[in-house]
């Protein structure tokens, strides 16, 4: 009843919003810019737009309202980013692997142990010259990145026994993101990848359709997955932004000075989400401990390393357009 509820919510929100496109404008006359996320109203990420709200309201409020709308109550993130691109909505905050079918060269942030450490992942998505480019380049589908929010480090989680090494994911259905790199992740691996969206793992790993799923440690505690998992192993195979993106008609009719303002706004959204995110993860993690009962793994990561390392490979060779990129985060790699 209670996912009765959030669907039927979920469609006249949705609804609403489409009626409401076309003029995008509230009853005081200011025109309202809607923003769409798939987590809770705890996580950092809802906290960083709630701060982005508060400062385009405190500079442009006279013009400006804005309305955040946490736990997919726009609908999937699938859903919300198809909203971004009309129009319907404004801003929407979207995995990598979602943004990899609309320009394929985001698969490279999808790549299993791209990078060495989390210093030199931060080092390259603060990188404008490497990132730039990619975050525009999806003008053409109606929406570009606007910045980036640290989801820290994807590790196995799962119901029944511990992911120690490789062999221990053979005959598991892991719930993966919706992307071709992480369901072929999943097979060099040995397990069977299930991909799906978000908002259904945790109904997935009750009803035991999936056996386990690889996510940070918050969707243990804010999404409640350690009410069912009770083995986390640190094998640490993916460090993936999520992106927030802005409808591009939105951004192009902003003048000169209120783009101004949203970009520094932008720019506050990264910074509060990253400091949120260290404070959250330790939290999360002692009270998946203690309050969930969740047992924590750290298992050597070469040997997941090693099985990962050969769709580097054939990523490359598929898309040869990523080399420059891929080749400028190594040359980060090797300076931490």
């Amino acid at each position: 009843m209670k996912g009765l509820r959030k669907l039927l919510y979920s469609a006249a929100a949705v609804f609403s919003l489409l009626m409401l496109a076309g003029c995008g404008g509230g009853d005081n006359g200011k025109r309202i810019i809607r923003i769409g996320h798939n987590q809770s109203s705890e996580h950092p990420t809802h906290i960083a737009l709630t701060a982005f709200e508060k400062y385009i309201e405190a500079n442009l409020g006279n013009k400006y309202e804005v309305e955040v709308y946490p736990s997919e109550l726009l609908g999937s993130q699938t859903d919300m980013v198809q909203l971004t691109q009309t129009g319907a909505i404004d801003f929407c905050v979207a995995s990598n692997a979602i943004l990899e079918t609309f320009s394929q060269n985001y698969e490279i942030f999808n790549l299993p142990y791209l990078f060495t450490s989390t210093e030199a992942y931060h080092a390259v998505m603060d990188d404008t010259e490497i990132t730039d480019k990619l975050f525009k380049s999806t003008a053409k589908a109606g929406f570009e990145a606007v910045t980036w929010l640290d989801a820290g480090t994807r590790n196995f989680y799962t119901v029944k026994k511990p992911v120690e090494k490789p062999s221990d994911l053979s005959g598991m259905k892991i719930r993966v993101q919706q992307s071709p790199t992480n369901v072929e992740m999943m097979r060099l691996l040995g397990g069977s990848a299930a991909p799906m969206g978000f908002g259904d793992v945790y109904t997935a790993l009750q009803s035991n359709i999936i056996d386990g799923a690889e996510n940070n440690e918050l969707a243990l505690t804010n999404n409640g997955h350690g009410d069912v998992c009770k083995y986390y192993s640190y094998d640490m195979h993916q460090m993936v932004p999520d992106i927030l993106i802005g409808n591009y008609n939105l951004l192009e009719e902003l003048s000169q000075e209120e783009r101004m303002i949203f970009e520094e706004g932008f720019k506050l959204v990264n910074i509060v989400e990253r400091e949120e995110w260290t404070n959250a993860v330790e939290t999360a993690k002692e009270k998946a401990e203690k309050e969930q009962g969740v047992q924590f793994y750290y298992p050597d990561a070469e040997p997941f390393m090693e099985a990962c390392l050969p769709l580097h490979e054939t990523i490359l060779n598929n898309n040869p357009e990523i080399k420059p990129i891929y080749d400028a985060i190594q040359e980060y790699n090797d300076s931490f």
